[in-house]
């Protein structure tokens, strides 16, 4: 029996719902045999073929396009309901979650540019080289990589900072220094999960390149606390540990630790708040350190005070310099009240130099809230020369934790389109 064209009277009678609907129906036809439908509900005489079905039966696999779509097994009974939540570690951002995060991004956005910062963006998808150029860092165990179908090796960014450094280099002698450069971009870990800790996040990173003077880490600061001052985070509520890798580069100068180490070193002190002390000295032994380097080591790393370093190094190195230099700054700018000196900080990746910080909440419920510092040898590793640079993270997992007033909720926006609504309606009126 020839096709039939499905008509309905319907369809005819309700142009609006004709023009969205007629197009689907457009796009089958049905074959209708001798045999009536059966009793029990089914089509015994009916086929459905949709474009896609077509395609399928038109595409061969021996002649057909590569990207033919082809049905899919057979199922027998009802249809498998897949899972409705995100992959582990993902986020959806429906209509609440949307508001807060464009809340909180446009504040990011607003800062850097009070601050005199061009936006830029790199992809996320990069070479896997790009992070992992240095040996012993937790994140390289923490990659999203696979080789592509041209067998390159790829990875999912797991930070910004090498991409921006990338960039830097491409562009070379047609920018002119210093940069003052931001992004906002998704990262990728794959990491255990914990309060304020996902797979995927967004990060708000703020560079300076070109600047070797620690105004330039004032600065970056300076603008953090801005931020937090804008959504209602004060001094009470949170501060940043300020601290130096030069301070360790001092103690393992003392006992003649190699310059290869230090990376390794700094990536184990790095776990000094999250594994017992104990482990810390094996690690620390079975990268070469002697009994005698652990144990100063770890004794200045309990330093909290400038004055008690000072008086352990002396006046004259470095990292007491710069970071003494750092607090006269803040002092001078108003924010000194938010930072406090902590020797145990010196961040996971090993590409830092020199002054480094973390924000933390006071409570100290919370992982850092962000975190960065000096990289002046970055670029060399990359086979480029070096250029003095510094910057931060800033992830929007951790703040959204922080209660802060007014609070980071729906409510703020509720009130927010209330008021204006209603005073839309006033200004109609009069």
């Amino acid at each position: 029996m020839p096709a039939t064209p499905f008509t309905s009277p319907f369809l005819t009678l309700q142009p609006r719902f004709n023009s969205y609907i007629n197009p689907i129906f457009r796009s089958l036809t049905f074959q209708l045999s001798s045999s009536p439908l059966s009793v029990d509900g089914k089509f015994s005489g009916v086929r459905v073929h949709s474009a896609l079905s077509r395609a399928a039966e038109t595409d061969s696999p021996s002649g057909g396009r590569s990207g033919a779509l082809t049905p899919g097994p057979a199922v027998a009974g009802e249809v498998q309901k897949i899972d409705v939540n995100p992959p582990k570690g993902t986020r959806d951002f429906p209509p609440e979650d949307m508001r807060l995060r464009n809340w909180l991004f446009n504040h990011f956005k607003d800062v850097a540019r009070l601050y005199g910062f061009e936006e830029v963006d790199f992809p996320v998808l990069e070479s896997e080289a790009l992070f992992t150029r240095k040996a012993g860092e937790e994140i390289k165990d923490q990659l999203y990589c696979f080789e592509d179908r041209g067998n390159r090796r790829v990875a999912l960014r797991p930070e910004l900072t090498p991409s921006l450094a990338r960039m830097v280099i491409q562009k070379g002698k047609s920018v002119s220094l210093p940069l003052k450069w931001f992004t906002v971009g998704q990262c990728w870990r794959y990491e255990r999960m914990t309060r304020g800790r996902r797979r995927e996040h967004y990060q708000w990173n703020m560079d300076i390149i070109g600047v070797p003077g620690v105004m330039a880490e004032a600065e970056l600061i300076s603008s953090i606390v801005t931020l937090f001052k804008r959504i209602g985070i004060t001094e009470s509520d949170v501060g940043f540990k300020v601290s130096s890798r030069k301070v360790l580069q001092e103690v393992l100068k003392c006992y003649s630790i190699p310059e290869n180490l230090f990376g390794k070193v700094c990536v184990i002190i790095d776990k000094i708040a999250k594994i017992p002390v104990d482990e810390i000295k094996k690690e620390l032994k079975a990268v070469g350190l002697s009994q005698e380097a652990v144990q100063e080591l770890l004794q200045v790393l309990s330093v909290k005070s400038l004055t008690e370093l000072e008086e352990r190094l002396g006046s004259g190195g470095e990292a007491v310099t710069d970071l003494k230099q750092l607090f006269s700054l803040a002092e001078k700018i108003g924010y000194s009240k938010w930072l406090q000196f902590d020797a145990s900080v010196v961040r996971g990746l090993a590409y830092y130099t020199g002054i480094v910080f973390e924000g933390f909440d006071r409570e100290g419920k919370l992982r850092a809230i962000c975190g960065g510092g000096r990289y002046d040898h970055l670029f060399s590793t990359f086979g480029a020369d070096d250029i003095a640079a510094c910057g931060f993270g800033f992830g929007d997992a951790v703040i959204v934790e922080v209660p802060v007033s007014p609070p980071l909720s729906t409510g703020l926006y509720v009130y927010l389109f209330v008021t204006v609504a209603q005073r839309e309606r006033s200004a109609t009126r009069a």
